[in-house]
């Protein structure tokens, strides 16, 4: 959820560089931002060393920081709140008391209450409400103890200059402590130092020559170097101008081989071009994906394949959009080659993981692959012996080196926090897989060759005017309600979850069939009923579902392949058989994109959403 970027070299636009690299990170969505940087004056011909804070809530925006700001060595974070308001005192960086040492954090630090008042007692003053400080203040504990250890075994009266490794000894003594699932990064002013420790959140590592990088994310690194290092848990980096080393956390022994990844793909972020929104350009971005994946699926794909055929109980596993895209598997799987394929949240299969085997294989999907509580699941999976496969949008994610098999949706960089096109991909690459299963993959291709011109019907300026003047009557109620049968029950509760989402309107999807079990009860006059009718065997039954609603005054939208009179209003979809959920989910995307500016709303970046969620 939170960013965070790290310089240390040769250059002396660091605070430039880390601001540059929280930009990057940008999409993953954000209420604050901070950097720490070393900052040298001179007073009385002296050189004065310190950590200056620049903390802002909001945006980053355009800010642009003096030029004369010069320093070699910098942290910066974007922040989601977690522990504490939406405060300037609140955001990271946190400083120690003495000022000299700066940490910026990912994730929560679960003990963090007995811990600080155990650092209070010692005479700490804490300002602000966050768990993170807690970390900052630990350091500062272990290293003056640590300090004062080593001037005693010396029999030393003046005070010894610190090479790092005392200060790297009291980031991991602290970091030791720390319960719950964490990622910190931080500075040491006296060594000149940034020390990185790992459990859970991610961190990358980058090696360029007479500087290094640190980050959250692979793709704010790849301007810099092409030199990678992905940290795993329980290991603990020191990073100065011209060093990476790494130790483990545990018992503090140093990692003699560390093998940097060299990056060869390139994570290009594209911009919003001509379109206005990034989730607009990228609703426009996936006839050309679901092409691309047609002509040149992943190599991955017919070993998968395989895989399913001879395990002994396969599940899908993924959190958000991509749970949806899981359920969604479960009825193409079934329809198309005939076989149950178990499915999870990710937060939930944590809980059911008794029942695998060294048969089984677990499919997880993520479009980043760092979503914390599906790698959580993995992780229980694998000690069970099971084969776990990815279908992921992120090269070397955490999820992707976890994995024993890939699928990479290729789909692109996703920069609004609102999933759009690696949900169509996903579905794409099910539809593909499960026809491969029973040896007719042709027929799926032509099946999503003709989504391709259904999708591109949906994205014409008619089309797109139908739905806005649509929206206009949604945005009048507070709620909606969308019904669907078979594989478009997953498409209606992925589309409620798109309005929700981007507009912060309440829409539930559900199982047409569950009308009569408590929901019809929430329908009276003009309420906002949407309704998937494809050309399947679902049609007359969803149908009845519609004509339920319309009995108790509801305002019926249908969105399928032929007009009825109990539409009040009609979206029409071609019929692309099992393909139709790819259409059928763009209309979603867009009802909820274009409600969103009725409504004022950024979608791009909506809030108390990130796009990665690294914490859980």
């Amino acid at each position: 959820m939170c960013g965070i970027f790290g310089y240390i070299g040769k250059k002396n636009n660091a605070v430039n560089i880390v601001l540059d690299g929280l930009k990057t990170l940008e999409y993953r969505g954000y209420d604050s931002w901070g950097i720490a940087f070393t900052f040298i004056e001179y007073k009385a011909k002296k050189e004065i060393k310190s950590i200056k804070i620049i903390k802002k809530t909001g945006k980053i925006g355009g800010v642009v920081l003096s030029e004369k700001v010069r320093s070699n060595f910098a942290l910066g974070h974007t922040r989601w709140a977690t522990h504490g308001g939406v405060t300037k005192i609140n955001a990271h960086p946190h400083l120690d008391c003495s000022n000299k040492i700066a940490l910026i954090h990912n994730g929560i630090i679960e003990n963090y209450d007995e811990i600080k008042n155990e650092l209070i007692s010692n005479g700490h003053n804490f300002r602000s409400e966050t768990d993170t400080e807690v970390a900052v203040h630990l350091i500062e504990e272990n290293y003056n103890k640590l300090k004062k250890q080593k001037i005693k075994n010396k029999k030393q009266k003046v005070r010894l200059r610190d090479d790092g490794s005392t200060f790297l000894e009291a980031v991991r003594l602290a970091f030791k402590r720390f319960a719950g699932l964490n990622a910190i990064i931080v500075m040491d002013l006296d060594s000149r130092s940034i020390v990185a420790a790992k459990n859970g959140s991610p961190l990358v590592l980058g090696k360029g020559k007479d500087e290094n990088y640190l980050a959250s994310d692979s793709h704010a690194l790849q301007r810099h170097t092409r030199d990678l290092y992905y940290m795993e848990d329980e290991e603990i980096a020191i990073v100065k101008r011209n060093k990476i080393e790494i130790y483990d956390v545990k018992d503090g022994n140093k990692k003699n081989k560390v093998n940097f990844h060299r990056l060869t793909c390139s994570y290009k972020l594209d911009g919003k071009g001509s379109f206005s929104h990034h989730m607009l350009k990228e609703i426009y971005d996936q006839p050309k994906i679901i092409n691309q994946i047609i002509r040149n699926p992943d190599k991955s794909l017919q070993k998968i394949v395989q895989l399913i055929k001879k395990s002994y109980g396969t599940y899908l596993v993924g959190c958000g959009t991509a749970a949806y895209a899981c359920l969604e598997g479960t009825y193409i799987f079934s329809k198309i080659a005939k076989r149950h394929i178990n499915y999870s949240v990710g937060s939930e299969f944590g809980y059911l993981v008794n029942y695998l085997t060294n048969k089984s294989l677990v499919l997880a999907l993520s479009q980043s692959g760092e979503t914390i509580d599906v790698i959580e699941a993995i992780k229980k999976a694998k000690t069970k012996g099971a084969t776990i496969g990815a279908m992921v949008n992120v090269y070397g994610s955490t999820l992707c080196r976890l994995s024993d098999h890939q699928i990479y949706l290729h789909a692109g960089t996703e920069q609004a926090v609102v999933s759009t096109k690696a949900f169509t991909a996903k579905l794409a690459y099910l539809i593909l897989i499960s026809f491969s299963i029973i040896d007719k993959k042709d027929e799926g291709i032509n099946l999503l060759s003709k989504s391709i011109i259904s999708v591109n019907d949906i994205l014409n300026d008619e089309y797109i005017k139908k739905i806005s003047k649509l929206v206009k009557y949604l945005n009048r109620y507070n709620n909606i309600y969308i019904i669907g049968r078979g594989l478009s029950y997953p498409i209606a509760l992925e589309s409620a979850l798109k309005i929700k989402e981007a507009s912060y309107i309440h829409a539930e999807g559900f199982a047409a069939g569950e009308l009569k079990h408590g929901v019809i009860a929430l329908i009276e006059k003009g309420t906002p009923c949407i309704a998937f009718l494809p050309n399947d065997e679902t049609y007359g039954a969803s149908l009845a579902g519609a004509m339920e609603m319309k009995a108790r005054g509801g305002y019926i939208v249908g969105i399928s392949y032929k007009p009825h009179e109990v539409f009040d209003c009609y979206l029409p979809i071609r019929d692309c058989g099992i393909a139709t959920i790819i259409p059928s989910a763009v209309v979603g995307q867009l009802l909820g994109f274009l409600l969103a500016l009725e409504r004022g709303i950024n979608p791009d970046m909506p809030r108390n959403l990130a796009k990665s969620v690294t914490v859980k």
